[in-house]
């Protein structure tokens, strides 16, 4: 199509079209702008390459980024109880409170409980393979490898599997992977240090950080905005209060548990109980699988007792404990907690996991209060 100029044309006349060197020419405020096809496609490729670098760098920074997300849900968390500690105390005086507080709690677990877990950790692979040989006595061995006998050998399998452990070439393989083990613990430590310090500086700056955010929406939908940000941002922080809590009381239970039926490692299982429940429904089914599995080193029935204890209380978890932890956060459907655990752990590992459904939670607060009063309103 050719776009005609009638500046010099006579009235009623129209212009001859453009010449074939102009790829284009229209007229604006009598001067001709003329569009280069070479122009628009070398800043085009400057865009995907300059797409493509933040990308990058997003990729790169993907920890860093899970880093913040946490400290900045456990400070939603925390901030509910500097709010209801103002009443009484300065607000300096309350986050100063909470902040001993936490440090105290991550001191107590840093000296209390780590040591613990890394003599039970180092217990296990130094007697492992006297673990083994007394379960291939145990009289359910012996009856289940004459069960089995002609299909599976479960002796010969256990002696592989013992073999294998007292080679001292595959020690030296195994050696690499403990280091790889004790690389990513040191690094978990450090992320946890990271978290902890971003944690405290964002609830002392919670405020401020929310009103600058609130000057970069226009005034005539600040108010809605504010409204909303506030309700989302409370409801976090009682469902990441809620949430620890719940972990708490299945690592106490579990801990006793343990103890009480003489499980192995009561303390690593009771904390791989408590690390799991962070995450509803996905993290705790998956602990309750792994250490009722590893019960079965003590004896089927304590893997039968523990297999029990985690079905009983998953089901009043969900009817009694959740009910009356939750009843004031936002629910969260079941699908779409495995939906974003799933999708979390994929992106961000176990922190993607834990932040992920809160990131939901927020999701649907927001569907419920801007997204369906606008479908209403159409």
């Amino acid at each position: 199509m050719h776009l005609r100029s009638r500046r010099n044309a006579p009235h009623g006349v129209d212009s001859p079209g453009p010449t074939p060197n102009v790829v284009f020419e229209a007229s604006r405020a009598g001067t001709g702008v003329r569009v280069n096809a070479f122009r628009i496609g070398f800043m085009g490729g400057i865009g995907v390459l300059v797409a493509l670098l933040v990308g990058s760098l997003i990729g790169q920074l993907s920890t860093v980024l899970v880093y913040i997300g946490v400290a900045l849900f456990i400070a939603l968390g925390l901030d509910p109880l500097v709010t209801f500690m103002e009443r009484y105390v300065p607000r300096w005086l309350a986050i100063l409170a909470v902040v001993v507080t936490v440090l105290a709690a991550f001191a107590g677990v840093v000296f209390a409980v780590v040591p613990i877990l890394i003599n039970q950790a180092t217990n296990l692979v130094q007697n492992f393979p006297e673990i083994v040989q007394d379960l291939s006595r145990q009289q359910w061995v012996q009856d289940l490898s004459k069960q089995l006998n002609g299909s599976f050998d479960v002796n010969h399998a256990l002696q592989s599997l013992q073999s294998f452990v007292e080679d001292p070439g595959n020690l030296l393989s195994l050696g690499g992977g403990i280091l790889a083990v004790g690389s990513g613990i040191l690094s978990g430590i450090t992320g946890a240090l990271i978290v902890l310090i971003l944690m405290l500086y964002f609830l002392a700056s919670m405020r401020g950080m929310k009103r600058m955010m609130y000057r970069f929406v226009p005034a005539s939908r600040r108010e809605n905005y504010i409204a909303v940000s506030e309700e989302v941002t409370s409801s976090v922080g009682r469902y990441v209060v809620g949430q620890i809590t719940q972990a708490g009381i299945n690592g106490v239970l579990s801990l006793a548990l343990l103890i009480i039926i003489g499980a192995p490692l009561p303390v690593l299982l009771a904390t791989f109980a408590f690390i799991g429940s962070l995450i509803p429904l996905v993290g705790t089914i998956s602990a309750a699988i792994v250490i009722s599995l590893l019960c079965f080193f003590a004896s089927p029935a304590t893997a039968l007792a523990a297999a029990i204890y985690y079905l009983v209380y998953m089901q009043v978890e969900s009817y009694v404990i959740s009910p009356r932890i939750m009843s004031r956060a936002v629910q969260v459907p079941g699908a779409l907690v495995v939906i974003a655990a799933v999708a979390g752990a994929t992106i961000g590992g176990v922190l993607g996991a834990l932040v992920a459904v809160p990131v939901a939670a927020s999701v649907i607060i927001i569907v419920q209060k801007v997204i369906y009063p606008r479908q209403e309103q159409a």
